[in-house]
């Protein structure tokens, strides 16, 4: 087994003990199963039934029901609900599959561990996700989950999707021998879900226009200083993370940040050292000098950040879009003017982070009796008609179509809103890792009136960062950069912390850091980069 991708002594355990114990629970002696069927105890998948795919919307070509006797799956992931095998999911996924499943639910604070638990016992569930994409690719490689590309002919959905439209995700997500063993989530994101919010009713109040450029974000947050001198009008609870999420502004950040892809010269690059870079933290340096920058912009708290953006000590900030209804909402009872505004990114670009369609969450089928009906399950699922039931639910039992096109729930309408972790606990819908193709009409994607403006102002100029390649590294590539990324990403943000918050940092230590930075490794990681984009491109 290589030991390679893995970096405790413990997961080498738990690996080596999942190999050999899945290839004793298989009785499977054939180097990794094949599609024909003939392992021993091997489920049978062939339908023999009547064809009801047609009762249940588009299958995607995928026949219902997928067993024609009664077979039980294991699914463990991690949730906030107990799913129950008496919720709406559950029993229609039976109804229309012949499937059970039992899905073993864990909170998001205990699972990595039961996980863990759970691949060094060997009893590996016959669906789950969680792993670290090396880890997973490792018991691929020797058989313990399956290889999915070996199974395409008898999953439409899945070919259709990775095959036919996003052919890059094999050789993104796969390993050396092209072979993929976790199973994609088709659209998941919202174009737009992060950004600059500010306070509209104050910037009415004085009549400040949002801006529209950086000079135009500087003049506003000193109007603001000198409307209310005792505040400082930007605030941030996101800590280092603060100079990944402006610099998408200044065209250098990315997935791998502060690894990213220039796109004008197809050559990936560290921020850090980039003269964008310096220009970005010279900004930030000017607004904290000021006090237009909060000076506890890198150690607020969640409550502490919350507080200041809702007691006129802030009012300026970048966050998730959902934060557009939930202040005005916490505070509607003493502020009922407090209205929060999603407005346009700082920066020469102008742009925001690109989200991406397709998201790897390391979902994976055992190597097992019941792979075939697992498969199949997740192929159903990542249909138009499985997307429905996972997201919306089913029509005429717990959802209707309101007026505006979108799902209406009666036994809920009592409640003051219904999203999807409602969804989950009442139907077992929205499960992590079980909604592959979320329906873009589920709430999930119905918009405020806050939030669709956000939609609007970004994508009507598409606004967007492009996003950088999805690169694969080799089991020696990914063991170099596991060491230069963790230690040159610390070496970065401490850096640009001194930077922003030192009044004798300048030009001098500015020369200084990217000497550091050569030193530390930047051009060996950059090399690991531009190699395995080389790569990526000749695919």
């Amino acid at each position: 087994m290589s030991k390679k991708l893995l970096s405790l002594v413990v997961v080498f355990t738990m690996v080596f003990t999942v190999l050999a114990a899945c290839s004793g629970n298989n009785n499977n002696n054939n180097n990794g199963g094949s599609k024909d069927g003939n392992n021993d105890g091997a489920t049978n998948t062939g339908t023999t039934t009547e064809d009801v795919s047609a009762d249940y919307g588009d299958t995607g070509g995928l026949k219902l029901p997928i067993v024609d006797e009664p077979v039980t799956l294991t699914w463990m992931h991690s949730g906030n609900a107990t799913i129950t095998d008496e919720m709406l999911v559950v029993k229609e996924i039976e109804k229309r599959t012949g499937i059970k499943v039992k899905f073993q639910t864990y909170s998001p604070q205990t699972y990595e561990d039961k996980l863990r638990a759970t691949v060094a016992s060997g009893k590996l569930p016959d669906i789950f996700n969680g792993l670290k994409a090396a880890e997973l690719k490792d018991i691929g490689k020797q058989n313990g989950v399956v290889a999915i590309n070996e199974y395409v002919d008898m999953l439409p959905n899945f070919s259709k999707l990775y095959l036919e439209e996003n052919p890059w995700v094999i050789k993104s997500y796969g390993d050396q021998e092209g072979n993929l063993y976790t199973w994609p989530i088709y659209k998941l994101n919202r174009e737009v879900n992060h950004g600059f919010m500010y306070r509209k009713d104050i910037f009415d109040k004085h009549g400040i226009k949002p801006w529209t450029n950086t000079e135009e974000f500087y003049e506003a947050m000193k109007k603001l200083k000198e409307l209310y001198p005792d505040s400082y009008p930007y605030a941030s609870k996101n800590m280092e993370y603060i100079f990944r999420d402006w610099s998408y502004g200044w065209g250098i950040s990315g997935e791998n940040y502060p690894t990213y892809y220039d796109e004008s010269d197809v050559t990936w690059k560290f921020a850090a050292v980039q003269d964008a870079h310096k220009e970005m933290l010279d900004f930030m340096k000017k607004l904290y000098n000021e006090k237009l920058l909060d000076p506890e912009f890198l150690t607020d708290t969640q409550d502490s950040w919350t507080t200041k953006m809702t007691t006129d000590k802030a009012f300026v900030t970048w966050d998730w879009i959902g934060r557009l209804e939930l202040f005005p909402n916490q505070v509607k009872q003493t502020m009922p003017e407090y209205d929060l505004r999603y407005t346009l990114p700082i920066g020469p670009t102008g742009n925001v982070k690109s989200l991406p369609e397709v998201s790897d969450f390391s979902l994976a089928v055992a190597n097992n009796k019941n792979k075939e009906v697992a498969l199949k399950l997740l192929d159903y699922l990542t249909s138009p008609s499985g997307a429905e039931l996972m997201t919306l639910g089913v029509e005429g039992v717990n959802f209707e179509w309101g007026e505006d096109g979108y799902p209406v729930y009666p036994e809920l309408s009592d409640l003051p809103i219904v999203d999807i972790s409602i969804l989950e606990d009442r139907y077992g819908m929205w499960q992590e890792g079980a909604y592959l193709r979320p329906n873009r009409k589920s709430v999930y994607f119905k918009y405020s009136e806050r939030e669709q403006e956000a939609q609007d102002l970004i994508m009507s100029d598409n606004r967007r960062e492009v996003e950088d390649p999805v690169l694969n590294f080799t089991d020696e590539e990914v063991k170099a950069l596991s060491e230069l990324q963790t230690s040159l990403q610390k070496a970065a943000e401490e850096f640009n912390s001194k930077y922003v918050l030192d009044k004798n940092y300048g030009d001098k230590q500015w020369e200084e850091w990217k000497a550091k930075a050569t030193k530390s490794g930047v051009d060996k990681m950059l090399e690991i980069f531009n190699a395995a984009q080389k790569r990526y491109d000749a695919e």
